[in-house]
This record gives C-alpha cells, sequence and structure tokens, in this order.
C-alpha cells in the first residue's frame, strides 16, 4: 500500500523525469539524470522505478492521460469549432509539442512506448468518432472513425509547423487547417 508520502515523492519524481525529457529531449532519460534532477540518490529513484522502462511507462502514462483528460474535460462544452479552437490552441503551448514530440521519438525506437501512444491515439480516435456521429450520423462508422483518424493526423502533424518547431507559423495555413478540421468533424 502506497502511503501519502510516498505517494508525493514518487510525484516528484515523475516530475523530475519530465523535466528530463523537456530539457534534454528522449536520449537524456535516464534513471541517474532523473535521480539528479529530483536531488536524490540512485538507489532512491530505483526504489520507485526499478528500470529505465518503468520510469518511462509510468511518464508516459501520466503525459497521455492528463492530455486526454483535457480533451475531455473541455471538448463536450462547444460544438465543432469549439473542438478545433480547442485543440489547436494547444499548438501554442510550446512544452507539450515538444513533450509529444519526443513522445514520438521515443516510440519510433520502442515498442512498449509505441504500444502505449497508439492506444492513446485510439481512445483520441474512439472520443473524436463520438463527436463526429453527433455532428454526422448518416456517415457510415468507418467513414466517422476514418475522419476522426484523419483529423488527429492533420492537427498532429499541424503542431510541429504551428509551434514553430519544424517550421513557422502562418495566418493563411492556420485558416486551412481549422477549415478542413472542421469539415472533418461536420461531415462536410
Amino acid at each position: 500500500m502506497t502511503t501519502a508520502k510516498g505517494a508525493a515523492r514518487r510525484t516528484a519524481l515523475l516530475d523530475a523525469a519530465e523535466s528530463v525529457l523537456l530539457t534534454g529531449g528522449h536520449t537524456a532519460l535516464s534513471l541517474r539524470a532523473v535521480a539528479d534532477s529530483a536531488g536524490v540518490r540512485l538507489g532512491h529513484l530505483q526504489y520507485y522505478f526499478p528500470s529505465r522502462d518503468s520510469l518511462v511507462a509510468e511518464v508516459l502514462a501520466r503525459i497521455l492521460q492528463r492530455s486526454l483528460d483535457r480533451f475531455t474535460e473541455a471538448a463536450p462544452a462547444g460544438g465543432p469549432g469549439d473542438l478545433v479552437t480547442l485543440v489547436l490552441d494547444q499548438h501554442t503551448d510550446a512544452e507539450l509539442v515538444r513533450v509529444f514530440t519526443e513522445l514520438w521519438a521515443l516510440a519510433a525506437r520502442d515498442e512498449s512506448v509505441a504500444t502505449a501512444v497508439r492506444g492513446f491515439y485510439d481512445r483520441y480516435a474512439e472520443l473524436l468518432t463520438e463527436r463526429i456521429r453527433g455532428h454526422a450520423p448518416t456517415l457510415s462508422a468507418d467513414e466517422q472513425r476514418a475522419r476522426a483518424e484523419t483529423f488527429i493526423a492533420l492537427v498532429e502533424g499541424a503542431s510541429l509547423l504551428r509551434s514553430g518547431v519544424a517550421g513557422n507559423p502562418s495566418p493563411a495555413t492556420d485558416e486551412v487547417i481549422a477549415r478542413t478540421a472542421l469539415a472533418l468533424l461536420t461531415g462536410a
């Protein structure tokens, strides 16, 4: 059984791991770097996370769950236009975009991370499919799911350009992205 003190220590260690991931990238995410960042001995960190894989799995689960929570908390409030705005506004959060860029890089090299990332995007697509079903009930279930996955591909790829990570933001491009994303959600 985890005590409140143990839970707080675990949270602090995960915070340190996320910080290392953000500042140094996925290649810097070692147990020693996290222990140093948290100001604890390596053995203390290993008490909570015996291996790098167990630490990465916990960091990944926490980041992905936070992202899904943000989506589900904010998404139901408005219509499709509000949902598009919500998702695209996340691209202004350079830290969030960097985290996902690092997760994608980790997923490209680590099957357990790839499995978790696929699970996240599968759940994200399910949530979007439900939204599309509400706005375009005459579309087939396959078409609704395809639109949800295309929406995700569009906005996730756009995040690299819109955030400045791999391109330069452009109001004209933003308009086309928003219009296309809205059409995907509404069945237009």
